[in-house]
């Protein structure tokens, strides 16, 4: 069992059972360590302690978050759209396919994909030379599954795989949320308007905050519209780089996630943690 495959059980662990509080002990035998090995395996890989994580992982923290950020999540969002076409935040640049490009059904586009490993679970990653197309975690639909959605989306383009390329990605993003660097990766996404409109409110939302769907209709100027934000929200292509996870109910509920209410909670403290270096 490799150290990012116990990270991921022992962090699902904590957030099934974080009623319980588990011990050390009991977190470390769930992945067959000493608490000794564990300790430093987790704090190796996950950037914080297991007892920090596991009180990240409150069933009050949204709420207490979401109350907190109300009015700084609305002014965030509204200046974040109020720029022109493309929107720049800490990590992410999001074009969207050109009419063009859709026409022509990606003739001539070479879409490299591969699988690769995270705390949070292996992820299948694709991209195109413009910039990634696709991250889904893997174990509700398999690579091969994603692959004929893809080639439904690019019917005329070349798809191959390369694990090395996307490997870079996947580490990248993982460097992210250890160390807060700071070099954009680009993302070349298909949606329709109101679909990239809300991917680009996504990247407002910074990291370890959260935003109501109700809070992202508003700054979009469509206040009767949350369940059409939940659609696109649900939607989104390119996980954890467009942070739907960051996304809850207004009654401070996570709210669902396409691959599980676990991973999103998991994300989420694992996302407080990395903005406050004193909860290291």
């Amino acid at each position: 069992m490799s150290d990012y495959i116990r990270i991921e059980k022992a962090m699902t662990y904590m957030s099934e059972h974080v009623s319980s509080q588990p011990t050390l002990e009991d977190v470390a035998a769930h992945v067959h360590l000493s608490p000794f090995h564990f300790h430093r395996v987790f704090c190796k890989w996950a950037g914080t302690t297991p007892k920090r994580f596991l009180q990240a992982l409150t069933l009050e923290r949204s709420k207490r978050m979401l109350k907190r950020e109300d009015s700084l999540m609305d002014v965030s969002l509204r200046m974040g759209l109020s720029g022109g076409s493309r929107l720049y935040d800490h990590f992410v640049k999001l074009e969207a396919v050109t009419p063009g490009e859709y026409k022509n059904g990606g003739r001539g586009v070479t879409i490299q994909y591969g699988v690769n490993e995270t705390p949070f679970g292996k992820i299948f990653v694709a991209m195109t030379p413009r910039g990634v197309c696709r991250i889904e975690f893997l174990g509700s639909r398999s690579a091969d599954e994603i692959l004929v959605d893809i080639g439904k989306d690019w019917p005329k383009g070349s798809l191959v795989q390369n694990d090395n390329a996307t490997n870079y990605v996947a580490n990248v993003l993982f460097s992210r949320l250890k160390d807060g660097q700071s070099n954009p990766l680009s993302l070349h996404v298909m949606g329709t308007n109101f679909q990239v409109a809300v991917w680009r409110a996504l990247l407002r939302i910074p990291s370890g905050q959260l935003a109501s769907y109700s809070q992202i209709a508003n700054a979009l100027g469509y206040p009767k519209a949350s369940r059409a934000v939940g659609n696109a929200v649900g939607s989104n292509p390119v996980a954890m780089l467009i942070p739907c996870h960051r996304v809850i109910q207004k009654s401070g509920a996570i709210g669902g996630y396409r691959w599980g209410s676990t991973k999103k909670e998991m994300i989420q403290a694992w996302e407080l943690l990395r903005g406050d270096p004193l909860k290291l």
